[in-house]
Protein backbone atom coordinates (compact mmCIF):
# COMPACT_ATOMS: atom_id res chain seq x y z
CA UNK A 1 0.00 0.00 0.00
CA UNK A 2 1.25 3.33 -0.88
CA UNK A 3 1.55 5.77 2.51
CA UNK A 4 -0.22 9.14 1.34
CA UNK A 5 1.66 12.03 3.48
CA UNK A 6 -0.74 14.39 5.32
CA UNK A 7 0.27 17.69 7.02
CA UNK A 8 -1.93 19.09 9.86
CA UNK A 9 -1.22 23.03 9.87
CA UNK A 10 -3.75 24.05 12.03
CA UNK A 11 -4.59 23.40 15.79
CA UNK A 12 -6.31 19.61 15.65
CA UNK A 13 -7.57 17.52 18.73
CA UNK A 14 -5.77 15.19 19.89
CA UNK A 15 -8.53 12.77 18.92
CA UNK A 16 -8.28 13.41 15.29
CA UNK A 17 -4.65 13.38 15.03
CA UNK A 18 -4.78 9.78 16.86
CA UNK A 19 -7.20 8.88 13.77
CA UNK A 20 -5.09 9.48 11.40
CA UNK A 21 -1.63 8.24 12.64
CA UNK A 22 -3.33 4.94 13.17
CA UNK A 23 -4.70 4.94 9.47
CA UNK A 24 -1.59 2.56 7.35
CA UNK A 25 -2.43 4.42 4.75
CA UNK A 26 -1.20 7.63 6.52
CA UNK A 27 2.23 9.43 7.72
CA UNK A 28 1.19 12.75 9.40
CA UNK A 29 2.72 15.57 10.27
CA UNK A 30 1.55 17.97 12.78
CA UNK A 31 3.18 21.75 11.83
CA UNK A 32 0.65 24.53 13.59
CA UNK A 33 1.37 28.38 12.52
CA UNK A 34 3.31 28.19 9.10
CA UNK A 35 3.48 31.32 7.62
CA UNK A 36 2.72 31.27 3.52
CA UNK A 37 5.58 31.17 2.39
CA UNK A 38 7.09 28.48 4.44
CA UNK A 39 3.98 26.45 3.52
CA UNK A 40 4.37 26.91 -0.19
CA UNK A 41 8.26 25.66 0.42
CA UNK A 42 6.84 22.33 2.19
CA UNK A 43 3.52 21.53 0.40
CA UNK A 44 4.98 19.73 -2.32
CA UNK A 45 6.13 17.00 0.06
CA UNK A 46 2.18 16.24 1.09
CA UNK A 47 -0.62 14.75 -0.50
CA UNK A 48 -3.28 16.18 2.08
CA UNK A 49 -3.64 19.13 3.99
CA UNK A 50 -6.03 19.22 6.74
CA UNK A 51 -6.52 22.88 8.29
CA UNK A 52 -8.94 25.05 10.04
CA UNK A 53 -9.79 28.61 9.75
CA UNK A 54 -6.20 29.37 10.73
CA UNK A 55 -4.31 28.64 7.48
CA UNK A 56 -5.26 30.49 4.56
CA UNK A 57 -5.03 27.90 1.63
CA UNK A 58 -4.36 30.09 -1.31
CA UNK A 59 -3.82 29.83 -4.92
CA UNK A 60 -0.43 29.87 -4.75
CA UNK A 61 -0.38 27.71 -1.95
CA UNK A 62 -2.42 24.76 -3.94
CA UNK A 63 -0.57 25.42 -7.07
CA UNK A 64 2.77 24.36 -5.28
CA UNK A 65 1.60 21.58 -4.04
CA UNK A 66 2.27 19.27 -6.62
CA UNK A 67 1.29 15.89 -5.33
CA UNK A 68 -1.40 17.65 -3.11
CA UNK A 69 -4.85 15.19 -3.78
CA UNK A 70 -7.67 16.60 -1.19
CA UNK A 71 -7.40 19.69 1.68
CA UNK A 72 -10.11 19.05 5.02
CA UNK A 73 -10.97 21.74 6.63
CA UNK A 74 -12.25 20.99 10.17
CA UNK A 75 -15.76 22.61 10.46
CA UNK A 76 -18.45 23.98 7.59
CA UNK A 77 -17.04 27.06 5.69
CA UNK A 78 -14.38 26.95 3.06
CA UNK A 79 -13.84 30.31 3.04
CA UNK A 80 -9.96 30.50 3.71
CA UNK A 81 -10.08 27.47 0.87
CA UNK A 82 -9.76 28.65 -2.50
CA UNK A 83 -12.01 25.65 -3.97
CA UNK A 84 -12.06 26.98 -7.60
CA UNK A 85 -7.91 26.90 -7.81
CA UNK A 86 -8.14 23.29 -5.98
CA UNK A 87 -10.72 22.30 -8.67
CA UNK A 88 -8.84 23.47 -11.13
CA UNK A 89 -5.97 21.48 -10.33
CA UNK A 90 -8.05 18.43 -9.17
CA UNK A 91 -7.93 19.01 -5.70
CA UNK A 92 -10.54 17.40 -3.57
CA UNK A 93 -11.96 19.89 -0.75
CA UNK A 94 -13.75 18.10 2.21
CA UNK A 95 -15.20 19.84 5.17
CA UNK A 96 -17.51 18.20 8.00
CA UNK A 97 -20.78 20.09 7.61
CA UNK A 98 -22.46 18.19 10.64
CA UNK A 99 -20.05 18.22 13.39
CA UNK A 100 -20.57 21.79 14.68
CA UNK A 101 -24.55 22.82 14.18
CA UNK A 102 -25.61 21.99 17.24
CA UNK A 103 -23.08 24.23 18.90
CA UNK A 104 -23.69 27.09 16.20
CA UNK A 105 -27.23 27.12 16.77
CA UNK A 106 -26.93 27.52 20.49
CA UNK A 107 -24.56 29.97 20.33
CA UNK A 108 -26.80 31.62 17.67
CA UNK A 109 -29.72 31.26 20.56
CA UNK A 110 -27.28 32.87 23.35
CA UNK A 111 -26.57 36.04 21.45
CA UNK A 112 -30.22 36.48 20.97
CA UNK A 113 -30.74 36.62 24.59
CA UNK A 114 -28.06 37.85 25.24
CA UNK A 115 -28.72 40.90 23.26
CA UNK A 116 -32.38 40.73 24.47
CA UNK A 117 -31.33 41.12 28.01
CA UNK A 118 -28.30 43.13 27.59
CA UNK A 119 -26.27 40.90 29.52
CA UNK A 120 -22.65 41.79 27.97
CA UNK A 121 -23.22 45.42 28.78
CA UNK A 122 -24.56 44.72 32.48
CA UNK A 123 -21.68 42.28 33.29
CA UNK A 124 -19.33 45.24 32.27
CA UNK A 125 -21.11 47.80 34.07
CA UNK A 126 -21.14 45.67 37.27
CA UNK A 127 -16.91 44.93 36.91
CA UNK A 128 -16.93 48.78 36.86
CA UNK A 129 -18.17 49.01 39.87
CA UNK A 130 -21.52 50.16 39.25
CA UNK A 131 -25.01 49.03 39.72
CA UNK A 132 -27.14 50.46 37.01
CA UNK A 133 -30.16 48.27 37.64
CA UNK A 134 -32.81 50.73 35.76
CA UNK A 135 -30.26 51.46 32.55
CA UNK A 136 -30.43 47.66 31.06
CA UNK A 137 -34.07 47.36 30.49
CA UNK A 138 -34.64 44.33 28.38
CA UNK A 139 -36.77 42.56 26.26
CA UNK A 140 -38.74 39.17 26.74
CA UNK A 141 -38.30 36.75 23.66
CA UNK A 142 -41.67 34.94 24.25
CA UNK A 143 -44.31 36.32 21.35
CA UNK A 144 -41.95 38.30 19.57
CA UNK A 145 -41.51 36.72 15.50
CA UNK A 146 -37.88 35.46 14.84
CA UNK A 147 -36.97 35.97 10.92
CA UNK A 148 -34.69 33.63 9.75
CA UNK A 149 -32.50 33.95 6.59
CA UNK A 150 -31.69 30.49 5.34
CA UNK A 151 -33.43 27.86 7.53
CA UNK A 152 -30.46 24.78 6.49
CA UNK A 153 -29.20 22.47 8.71
CA UNK A 154 -28.05 25.38 11.75
CA UNK A 155 -31.19 27.28 10.77
CA UNK A 156 -33.81 24.82 11.36
CA UNK A 157 -31.77 23.99 14.79
CA UNK A 158 -32.43 27.58 15.75
CA UNK A 159 -36.21 27.00 14.65
CA UNK A 160 -36.51 24.28 16.74
CA UNK A 161 -35.11 26.36 19.79
CA UNK A 162 -36.79 29.26 18.91
CA UNK A 163 -40.30 27.72 18.89
CA UNK A 164 -39.11 26.04 21.90
CA UNK A 165 -38.89 29.65 23.54
CA UNK A 166 -42.77 30.37 22.63
CA UNK A 167 -41.30 32.78 19.49
CA UNK A 168 -43.00 33.18 16.60
CA UNK A 169 -40.92 32.13 13.48
CA UNK A 170 -40.66 33.59 9.95
CA UNK A 171 -38.13 32.62 7.60
CA UNK A 172 -36.77 32.82 3.66
CA UNK A 173 -35.20 30.45 2.16
CA UNK A 174 -35.09 30.40 -1.66
CA UNK A 175 -34.10 26.83 -1.52
CA UNK A 176 -37.09 24.69 0.45
CA UNK A 177 -40.29 24.07 -0.04
CA UNK A 178 -43.45 25.59 2.12
CA UNK A 179 -44.12 22.26 2.39
CA UNK A 180 -40.74 21.90 4.12
CA UNK A 181 -41.14 24.57 6.16
CA UNK A 182 -44.30 23.72 7.16
CA UNK A 183 -43.11 20.59 8.90
CA UNK A 184 -40.52 22.88 10.91
CA UNK A 185 -43.45 25.00 12.36
CA UNK A 186 -41.84 27.86 9.63
CA UNK A 187 -43.69 30.30 7.71
CA UNK A 188 -41.86 30.41 4.81
CA UNK A 189 -41.98 34.18 3.39
CA UNK A 190 -40.61 36.77 1.26
CA UNK A 191 -37.23 38.74 2.51
CA UNK A 192 -39.01 41.75 2.80
CA UNK A 193 -41.71 40.56 4.72
CA UNK A 194 -38.79 39.33 7.12
CA UNK A 195 -37.81 42.77 7.06
CA UNK A 196 -40.99 44.58 7.81
CA UNK A 197 -42.19 41.90 10.90
CA UNK A 198 -39.29 40.47 12.18
CA UNK A 199 -38.36 41.75 15.88
CA UNK A 200 -35.68 39.53 15.59
CA UNK A 201 -33.34 38.46 12.47
CA UNK A 202 -31.14 35.80 12.66
CA UNK A 203 -28.79 34.91 9.51
CA UNK A 204 -28.10 31.35 8.55
CA UNK A 205 -26.67 31.65 5.09
CA UNK A 206 -23.61 31.17 3.48
CA UNK A 207 -21.84 33.77 2.06
CA UNK A 208 -22.12 34.34 -1.72
CA UNK A 209 -21.48 37.40 -4.47
CA UNK A 210 -25.55 37.03 -3.91
CA UNK A 211 -25.40 37.40 -0.12
CA UNK A 212 -22.55 39.70 0.29
CA UNK A 213 -23.81 43.10 1.68
CA UNK A 214 -27.78 41.51 2.13
CA UNK A 215 -28.17 43.50 4.63
CA UNK A 216 -27.40 46.83 3.50
CA UNK A 217 -28.81 50.33 3.90
CA UNK A 218 -31.61 50.07 1.67
CA UNK A 219 -32.50 46.98 3.72
CA UNK A 220 -32.42 47.88 6.56
CA UNK A 221 -34.72 51.12 6.03
CA UNK A 222 -37.70 48.55 5.43
CA UNK A 223 -36.66 46.73 8.71
CA UNK A 224 -39.59 46.81 11.89
CA UNK A 225 -38.14 49.77 13.94
CA UNK A 226 -36.55 48.76 16.72
CA UNK A 227 -35.27 45.91 15.40
CA UNK A 228 -32.36 42.99 16.68
CA UNK A 229 -30.12 41.42 14.34
CA UNK A 230 -27.91 38.17 15.26
CA UNK A 231 -25.09 36.95 12.58
CA UNK A 232 -23.43 34.02 13.85
CA UNK A 233 -23.02 33.07 10.41
CA UNK A 234 -20.43 35.11 8.08
CA UNK A 235 -18.60 38.44 8.28
CA UNK A 236 -19.60 40.07 4.95
CA UNK A 237 -23.18 39.50 4.60
CA UNK A 238 -23.85 42.64 6.73
CA UNK A 239 -22.99 45.93 5.69
CA UNK A 240 -21.24 47.33 8.83
CA UNK A 241 -21.15 50.55 8.23
CA UNK A 242 -24.90 50.55 7.28
CA UNK A 243 -25.55 48.60 10.40
CA UNK A 244 -23.58 51.33 12.45
CA UNK A 245 -25.78 54.01 11.39
CA UNK A 246 -29.15 51.83 11.31
CA UNK A 247 -28.10 51.87 15.00
CA UNK A 248 -27.57 55.96 15.16
CA UNK A 249 -30.78 56.07 13.22
CA UNK A 250 -32.59 54.23 15.79
CA UNK A 251 -33.66 51.64 13.13
CA UNK A 252 -32.12 48.58 14.50
CA UNK A 253 -32.00 48.77 18.22
CA UNK A 254 -28.76 46.42 18.89
CA UNK A 255 -27.18 43.47 17.24
CA UNK A 256 -25.06 40.52 18.53
CA UNK A 257 -22.22 39.49 16.01
CA UNK A 258 -19.84 36.93 16.03
CA UNK A 259 -18.62 37.46 12.80
CA UNK A 260 -16.89 40.49 11.20
CA UNK A 261 -16.22 40.94 7.38
CA UNK A 262 -12.72 41.12 8.53
CA UNK A 263 -11.31 39.45 11.41
CA UNK A 264 -10.24 40.49 13.24
CA UNK A 265 -12.20 44.29 12.98
CA UNK A 266 -9.64 46.52 11.71
CA UNK A 267 -8.99 49.61 13.62
CA UNK A 268 -11.83 52.24 12.79
CA UNK A 269 -14.71 49.77 12.48
CA UNK A 270 -17.74 51.75 13.09
CA UNK A 271 -19.66 48.67 15.13
CA UNK A 272 -17.05 48.36 17.72
CA UNK A 273 -17.79 50.60 20.68
CA UNK A 274 -21.30 50.99 20.33
CA UNK A 275 -23.27 50.02 23.21
CA UNK A 276 -26.05 48.72 21.50
CA UNK A 277 -23.70 45.88 19.58
CA UNK A 278 -22.63 42.63 21.38
CA UNK A 279 -19.71 40.57 20.36
CA UNK A 280 -17.54 37.25 20.46
CA UNK A 281 -14.37 36.60 18.52
CA UNK A 282 -15.99 33.77 16.21
CA UNK A 283 -17.11 31.37 19.00
CA UNK A 284 -19.96 29.63 17.11
CA UNK A 285 -18.03 26.45 16.49
CA UNK A 286 -16.16 26.78 19.91
CA UNK A 287 -17.08 23.94 22.37
CA UNK A 288 -15.29 21.57 23.04
CA UNK A 289 -17.45 18.88 21.86
CA UNK A 290 -17.84 20.57 18.92
CA UNK A 291 -14.16 20.70 17.91
CA UNK A 292 -13.70 17.29 18.47
CA UNK A 293 -16.84 16.15 16.11
CA UNK A 294 -15.00 18.40 13.33
CA UNK A 295 -11.60 16.75 13.97
CA UNK A 296 -12.99 13.32 14.22
CA UNK A 297 -15.06 13.96 11.30
CA UNK A 298 -11.92 15.17 9.17
CA UNK A 299 -9.55 12.37 10.03
CA UNK A 300 -12.59 9.58 9.51
CA UNK A 301 -13.15 11.19 5.78
CA UNK A 302 -9.08 11.29 5.31
CA UNK A 303 -8.76 8.08 6.15
CA UNK A 304 -11.89 6.67 4.36
CA UNK A 305 -10.02 8.82 0.80
CA UNK A 306 -6.74 7.07 1.41
CA UNK A 307 -7.52 3.68 1.80
CA UNK A 308 -10.27 3.18 -0.10
CA UNK A 309 -10.79 6.69 -2.37
CA UNK A 310 -14.33 6.89 -0.87
CA UNK A 311 -15.26 10.96 -1.24
CA UNK A 312 -17.15 12.10 1.92
CA UNK A 313 -18.38 15.89 2.46
CA UNK A 314 -16.45 17.51 -1.02
CA UNK A 315 -17.69 21.02 -1.60
CA UNK A 316 -16.20 20.55 -4.80
CA UNK A 317 -17.08 16.59 -5.99
CA UNK A 318 -20.31 15.07 -5.59
CA UNK A 319 -19.99 12.87 -2.02
CA UNK A 320 -20.86 9.28 -2.44
CA UNK A 321 -22.97 7.49 0.46
CA UNK A 322 -21.28 4.98 1.31
CA UNK A 323 -24.05 2.48 1.16
CA UNK A 324 -25.00 3.61 -2.85
CA UNK A 325 -21.23 3.17 -3.52
CA UNK A 326 -21.23 -0.74 -4.17
CA UNK A 327 -24.02 0.26 -6.42
CA UNK A 328 -22.80 3.28 -8.34
CA UNK A 329 -19.29 1.74 -8.38
CA UNK A 330 -19.13 -0.49 -11.66
CA UNK A 331 -21.14 2.73 -13.38
CA UNK A 332 -18.13 4.93 -12.38
CA UNK A 333 -16.37 2.56 -14.66
CA UNK A 334 -18.97 2.31 -17.57
CA UNK A 335 -18.81 6.08 -17.52
CA UNK A 336 -15.70 6.96 -17.87
CA UNK A 337 -14.67 4.00 -20.51
CA UNK A 338 -18.06 5.43 -22.45
CA UNK A 339 -16.82 8.93 -22.48
CA UNK A 340 -13.32 7.62 -23.26
CA UNK A 341 -15.13 5.47 -26.10
CA UNK A 342 -17.06 8.03 -27.67
CA UNK A 343 -14.44 10.97 -27.65
CA UNK A 344 -12.00 8.97 -29.65
CA UNK A 345 -14.76 7.62 -32.30
CA UNK A 346 -15.90 11.51 -32.84
CA UNK A 347 -14.27 14.25 -34.53
CA UNK A 348 -13.66 18.03 -33.94
CA UNK A 349 -13.68 19.92 -31.07
CA UNK A 350 -16.37 18.91 -28.30
CA UNK A 351 -19.87 21.21 -27.93
CA UNK A 352 -22.07 19.55 -26.04
CA UNK A 353 -21.95 15.97 -23.70
CA UNK A 354 -25.54 15.04 -23.47
CA UNK A 355 -26.50 12.26 -20.92
CA UNK A 356 -29.67 10.67 -20.13
CA UNK A 357 -30.30 8.04 -17.35
CA UNK A 358 -32.78 5.49 -16.96
CA UNK A 359 -34.73 2.89 -15.04
CA UNK A 360 -32.40 2.62 -11.87
CA UNK A 361 -29.74 5.30 -12.54
CA UNK A 362 -32.83 7.89 -12.30
CA UNK A 363 -32.96 6.70 -8.50
CA UNK A 364 -29.70 7.10 -7.40
CA UNK A 365 -27.52 10.55 -7.61
CA UNK A 366 -25.88 10.46 -10.83
CA UNK A 367 -23.69 13.37 -10.93
CA UNK A 368 -20.30 11.49 -9.68
CA UNK A 369 -21.29 8.97 -13.31
CA UNK A 370 -22.10 12.40 -15.33
CA UNK A 371 -18.26 13.81 -13.83
CA UNK A 372 -16.64 9.88 -14.45
CA UNK A 373 -17.96 10.55 -18.26
CA UNK A 374 -16.68 13.77 -18.52
CA UNK A 375 -13.28 12.50 -17.05
CA UNK A 376 -13.34 10.10 -19.74
CA UNK A 377 -14.15 12.45 -22.63
CA UNK A 378 -11.66 14.92 -21.84
CA UNK A 379 -8.59 12.96 -20.90
CA UNK A 380 -8.35 12.00 -24.85
CA UNK A 381 -8.30 16.35 -25.27
CA UNK A 382 -6.58 17.42 -22.49
CA UNK A 383 -4.63 14.72 -21.28
CA UNK A 384 -4.03 12.77 -17.77
CA UNK A 385 -4.38 15.78 -15.71
CA UNK A 386 -8.18 15.12 -15.83
CA UNK A 387 -9.54 14.04 -12.61
CA UNK A 388 -13.32 13.60 -11.48
CA UNK A 389 -12.43 16.74 -9.55
CA UNK A 390 -11.68 19.34 -12.44
CA UNK A 391 -13.61 17.49 -15.21
CA UNK A 392 -16.46 20.33 -14.80
CA UNK A 393 -14.58 22.77 -14.79
CA UNK A 394 -12.46 21.92 -17.25
CA UNK A 395 -15.54 21.48 -19.39
CA UNK A 396 -16.72 25.21 -18.01
CA UNK A 397 -13.48 26.87 -18.69
CA UNK A 398 -13.53 25.23 -22.89
CA UNK A 399 -17.12 26.10 -23.24
CA UNK A 400 -18.49 22.83 -23.20
CA UNK A 401 -22.53 22.32 -22.61
CA UNK A 402 -23.35 19.44 -20.52
CA UNK A 403 -26.80 18.06 -19.90
CA UNK A 404 -28.25 15.59 -18.07
CA UNK A 405 -32.07 13.88 -17.57
CA UNK A 406 -33.31 11.40 -15.81
CA UNK A 407 -36.38 8.79 -16.44
CA UNK A 408 -37.68 6.10 -14.50
CA UNK A 409 -38.58 4.30 -17.38
CA UNK A 410 -36.33 0.67 -18.76
CA UNK A 411 -34.48 0.91 -21.92
CA UNK A 412 -34.32 -2.92 -22.66
CA UNK A 413 -31.94 -2.99 -19.49
CA UNK A 414 -32.80 -2.41 -15.39
CA UNK A 415 -30.25 0.48 -15.62
CA UNK A 416 -28.90 2.29 -18.71
CA UNK A 417 -26.78 5.42 -20.08
CA UNK A 418 -27.15 7.24 -23.05
CA UNK A 419 -24.22 9.62 -24.71
CA UNK A 420 -24.49 12.19 -27.38
CA UNK A 421 -20.84 13.93 -27.87
CA UNK A 422 -21.85 17.13 -30.33
CA UNK A 423 -18.96 18.58 -31.66
CA UNK A 424 -18.19 20.69 -34.65
CA UNK A 425 -18.17 18.16 -37.43
CA UNK A 426 -21.63 16.52 -35.83
CA UNK A 427 -22.44 14.02 -33.24
CA UNK A 428 -22.33 10.50 -31.82
CA UNK A 429 -24.66 8.37 -29.66
CA UNK A 430 -23.45 5.43 -27.43
CA UNK A 431 -25.84 3.58 -24.57
CA UNK A 432 -24.13 1.60 -22.05
CA UNK A 433 -24.78 -0.62 -19.09
CA UNK A 434 -23.25 -3.02 -16.30
CA UNK A 435 -23.60 -6.79 -16.78
CA UNK A 436 -23.69 -9.39 -14.14
CA UNK A 437 -20.02 -8.89 -12.51
CA UNK A 438 -20.14 -5.33 -12.64
CA UNK A 439 -18.80 -5.55 -16.16
CA UNK A 440 -19.48 -2.39 -18.46
CA UNK A 441 -20.43 -2.74 -21.87
CA UNK A 442 -21.42 -0.76 -24.31
CA UNK A 443 -24.97 -1.77 -26.20
CA UNK A 444 -25.92 0.70 -28.43
CA UNK A 445 -23.59 2.40 -31.37
CA UNK A 446 -25.28 5.39 -33.52
CA UNK A 447 -28.45 3.23 -34.28
CA UNK A 448 -26.65 -0.33 -34.41
CA UNK A 449 -27.65 -2.37 -31.24
CA UNK A 450 -23.87 -3.94 -30.67
CA UNK A 451 -22.80 -5.54 -27.95
CA UNK A 452 -18.97 -4.62 -26.72
CA UNK A 453 -16.66 -5.06 -23.78
CA UNK A 454 -15.21 -1.53 -23.09
CA UNK A 455 -11.80 -2.58 -22.46
CA UNK A 456 -8.30 -2.73 -24.37
CA UNK A 457 -8.05 -1.98 -27.51
CA UNK A 458 -10.78 -2.02 -30.10
CA UNK A 459 -11.60 -1.65 -33.39
CA UNK A 460 -14.60 0.65 -34.43
CA UNK A 461 -15.48 -0.34 -38.32
CA UNK A 462 -18.04 1.19 -40.60
CA UNK A 463 -19.19 -1.25 -43.62
CA UNK A 464 -21.18 -2.13 -46.01
CA UNK A 465 -23.55 -5.31 -45.23
CA UNK A 466 -22.04 -7.49 -47.59
CA UNK A 467 -21.29 -11.22 -47.93
CA UNK A 468 -17.06 -11.89 -46.70
CA UNK A 469 -16.87 -8.80 -45.06
CA UNK A 470 -16.09 -10.36 -41.47
CA UNK A 471 -13.64 -12.85 -43.11
CA UNK A 472 -11.85 -9.84 -45.06
CA UNK A 473 -11.23 -8.17 -41.36
CA UNK A 474 -10.10 -11.71 -39.80
CA UNK A 475 -7.52 -12.30 -42.74
CA UNK A 476 -6.50 -8.88 -42.68
CA UNK A 477 -5.44 -8.79 -39.02
CA UNK A 478 -4.57 -12.58 -38.70
CA UNK A 479 -1.84 -11.53 -41.47
CA UNK A 480 -0.76 -8.90 -39.59
CA UNK A 481 -0.21 -11.06 -36.64
CA UNK A 482 -3.35 -9.08 -34.71
CA UNK A 483 -5.43 -11.61 -32.52
CA UNK A 484 -8.93 -11.01 -32.44
CA UNK A 485 -10.69 -11.53 -28.72
CA UNK A 486 -13.69 -10.93 -29.38
CA UNK A 487 -16.28 -9.79 -32.59
CA UNK A 488 -19.59 -7.60 -32.59
CA UNK A 489 -21.64 -6.65 -35.22
CA UNK A 490 -24.40 -4.39 -35.32
CA UNK A 491 -26.81 -3.62 -38.58
CA UNK A 492 -29.94 -1.76 -39.15
CA UNK A 493 -31.32 -3.88 -42.00
CA UNK A 494 -30.03 -6.57 -44.28
CA UNK A 495 -27.46 -5.09 -47.34
CA UNK A 496 -27.74 -1.36 -45.11
CA UNK A 497 -25.21 0.05 -43.32
CA UNK A 498 -23.29 -2.37 -40.49
CA UNK A 499 -21.11 -1.59 -37.67
CA UNK A 500 -18.38 -3.69 -36.09
CA UNK A 501 -16.70 -3.29 -32.53
CA UNK A 502 -13.60 -5.60 -32.71
CA UNK A 503 -11.88 -6.32 -29.51
CA UNK A 504 -7.91 -6.91 -30.34
CA UNK A 505 -5.36 -8.20 -28.20
CA UNK A 506 -2.89 -5.50 -29.41
CA UNK A 507 -2.61 -2.57 -31.31
CA UNK A 508 -1.92 -2.00 -35.47
CA UNK A 509 0.52 0.55 -37.00
CA UNK A 510 -1.32 3.35 -38.41
CA UNK A 511 -0.13 2.37 -42.10
CA UNK A 512 -2.01 -1.03 -41.30
CA UNK A 513 -5.21 0.97 -40.32
CA UNK A 514 -4.82 2.40 -43.50
CA UNK A 515 -4.79 -0.25 -45.45
CA UNK A 516 -7.92 -1.86 -43.47
CA UNK A 517 -9.21 1.20 -43.99
CA UNK A 518 -9.17 0.35 -48.27
CA UNK A 519 -10.32 -3.25 -47.71
CA UNK A 520 -13.17 -3.80 -50.40
CA UNK A 521 -16.75 -2.49 -48.63
CA UNK A 522 -14.95 -0.59 -45.39
CA UNK A 523 -15.83 2.37 -45.24
CA UNK A 524 -14.19 3.56 -42.24
CA UNK A 525 -11.93 1.83 -39.44
CA UNK A 526 -11.26 3.90 -36.12
CA UNK A 527 -8.85 2.47 -32.98
CA UNK A 528 -10.32 3.03 -29.64
CA UNK A 529 -7.97 2.00 -26.84
CA UNK A 530 -9.40 2.05 -23.42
Amino acid sequence: MNVARVLVSDKLSETGVKILKQCPAIEVDVKTGLPPEELIKIIPQYDGLVVRSATKVTKEIIEAGARLKVIGRAGIGVDNVDVRAASAKGVVVMNTPGGNNVTTAEHAVSMMMALSRQIPQATASVRAGKWEKNKFMGVELMGKTLGIIGIGRIGSLVVKRARGLEMRVIAYDPFISHEAAEKMGVELVTLDDVYARADFISIHTPKTPETTHLLNADTFKKMKKGVRIINCARGGIIDEAALARAIKDKIVAGAALDVFENEPPEPGNPLIGLEEVIYTPHLGAATAEAQENVALAVAEQFADFFTSGLIRNAVNVPSVDPEQLPVIRPYLWLGERMGSFIAQVAQGGVKEVLIDYFGGLAEIDQRPITQAILKGILTHYVGQSVNMVNAPFLAESRGIVVKATASTQKRNFAALVGLRLVTEKGSVYVEGTVFVGDEPRLVKLEKFLIEAQLDGTLLVVTNTDKPGVIGHIGTFLGDHNINIGAFNLGRAEAGGLAMSIVNIDSAPTQEQLKLLAKVENILDVKLVQI
